[in-house]
């Protein structure tokens, strides 16, 4: 009996951690597919240029994504929003990409990157 109880608060404290791992590992998905949007951006801004020769912010057909390029299990290229990237003529390139959590996913419910690298989780 006392084997049995070691076992459930065992189990009891484990299944919470676990489930915040596979979120955490689903989301290492989605922040790949965001990375590789961001260097697509500063290509386009380095090939194309600020605005009006650039078309800012550019499709997803500008960056020479297709829509299968960044499909994985999780996150697809849809779910990746960039419409506030800008590179004014004289400014700098700014940009943030926004993904919103995929159902299955409980935690954090959205994460945006920006130019400068920084990540930002919303819980």
């Amino acid at each position: 009996m006392v084997t049995v109880l070691i076992v459930a608060i065992l189990a009891a404290v484990a299944i919470p951690i676990i489930r915040g791992r596979i979120s955490s590992a689903k989301w290492s998905e989605g922040k790949a597919m965001m990375g590789s949007v961001a260097t697509a951006l500063r290509v386009y801004a380095v090939q194309k240029g600020s605005a009006p020769n650039g078309n800012w912010p550019p499709t997803v057909a500008a960056l020479r994504f297709q829509t299968s390029d960044l499909t994985g299990t999780y996150f697809t290229l849809t779910a990746a929003n960039w419409s506030s990237a800008s590179y004014p003529a004289g400014g700098n390139l700014t940009f943030t990409i926004s993904v919103d959590a995929p159902v299955g996913i409980n935690t954090p419910t959205n994460v945006t990157l920006d130019q400068a690298g920084a990540w930002v989780e919303t819980p």
